[in-house]
């Protein structure tokens, strides 16, 4: 039987003061004058088509994501999140994540943002190396970073979420760990540590920058910094993310755990279970912001949705599952999916005995060797 699980809500915002080359994101360069009041607008008549979807279900995590949400003033933040509130059950304490670019950082702001409601940041720092933030194309450097970070947390905002990436153009092991450790002394609850990759579509994609590092290099990179945050007390539970202690990030970890999800905004997508009808729809919206605004003034739909095929449940599911720590149990399979846990039996058994995932009772995890090769691990579930 299909149990709708948790469900949250994800608010994109697509405008960037300038889009880096590596990014396949959905965000676009800002016009002169970014029409805040007019995508408030859209986000609430994007909402409320999605309403009868959820009716009496309460919503346990938000998150503003982009683009770069924090070119959006504290009121206006504040004004979509009142206008969420009125039109959908938040759980007290509910987690509510702003993504910030640290150039996009202004004093002042984010005791602006903490009154709105917001009580939870995500810095895209990226590397605290001014050489190696110039060859991404950033619009900081690490002083602005390290003020941005400081800033925040004199406003009273103690749950800091910091992006690193690694394996970057010219970038060595040393400086890898320098990263990591720079972003350890700022004493953020949280950190994601990925590894730079060429997305299609993108401007590395076309002319890929000179000296990337190679796999080996990259995985020793990994493995030192994961050592370097282990010895902090950042403990890893997914593929690169890490935290201290209760510090995980609840709008994360219900993507993760194949949970629902609202997705309002431009370019933005959702996933939606229906326990009446057993259907799973992934639901989407226009990417063009200019697209978006023009539809959302009439009476048309949006976006779309697809429902996601019984036979593609469990790859949908493993996408996800498989990138935690601790893994999923048979059983929330079984709920979130509606299917048997026979029908990734023969998966399973193979993935055991090549040494990928262990089971204990109900309980699924990837072993270390499984992780690293977690694309491989995926692919053993994706039906034709």
């Amino acid at each position: 039987m299909l149990i709708p699980p948790p469900l949250s809500l994800y608010i994109h915002i697509p405008w960037c003061v300038r889009k880096c080359p590596y990014c396949d994101f959905n965000s676009h360069q800002q016009p002169e004058n970014i029409p805040v009041d007019e995508y408030i607008a859209a986000l609430v008549a994007d909402l409320e088509q999605d309403l009868p979807l959820v009716w009496g279900r309460t919503v346990h995590s938000v998150f503003f994501g982009g683009g770069t949400p924090s070119l959006f003033p504290p009121g206006a933040i504040g004004e979509i999140l009142s206008a969420c509130a009125a039109r959908l059950r938040f759980a007290p304490g509910a987690e509510v994540t702003m993504e910030c670019n640290p150039g996009t950082a202004e004093h002042g702001r984010f005791e602006g943002y903490l009154a709105a409601g917001v009580n939870r940041i995500s810095f895209g720092i990226q590397s605290f190396d001014d050489h190696c933030l110039q060859r991404l194309g950033r619009i900081h450097d690490s002083t602005e970073a390290e003020r941005a970070v400081k800033l925040a947390q004199d406003a009273g905002l103690d749950n800091l979420n910091l992006d690193l990436m690694y394996a970057l153009p010219g970038q060595s092991l040393a400086m890898a760990l320098h990263d990591v450790e720079r972003a350890i002394a700022l004493q953020s609850a949280h950190l994601s540590h990925y590894q730079l990759t060429l997305e299609p579509n993108t401007v590395f994609a076309a002319r890929p920058p000179q000296g990337i590092p190679d796999e080996d290099a990259s995985w020793d990179m990994q493995e030192r910094c994961i050592d370097a945050m282990a010895g902090a007390g950042y403990a890893q539970y997914e593929i690169s993310a890490y935290a201290r202690p209760d510090r995980q990030c609840a709008h994360n970890l219900n993507y993760w755990r194949f949970g629902d999800y609202l997705g309002i905004g431009a370019g933005a997508h959702g996933k939606i279970s229906s326990g009446a009808t057993g259907e799973i729809l992934r639901r989407w919206k226009l990417k063009n912001p200019r697209d978006y605004l023009a539809q959302a003034r009439g009476p048309g739909r949006i976006g779309g949705d697809d429902p996601i095929a019984v036979n593609n449940r469990a790859f949908d599911y493993m996408l996800n599952a498989l990138r935690l720590v601790e893994g999923f149990s048979l059983s929330d399979f079984e709920s979130r999916t509606g299917l048997p846990r026979a029908t990734i039996g023969k998966e399973l058994q193979h993935a055991t005995l090549r040494g990928w995932l262990e089971a204990d009772g109900d309980q699924v995890r990837p072993t270390e060797l499984g992780r690293r090769f977690a694309n491989d691990v995926m692919q053993l579930f994706l039906r034709d």
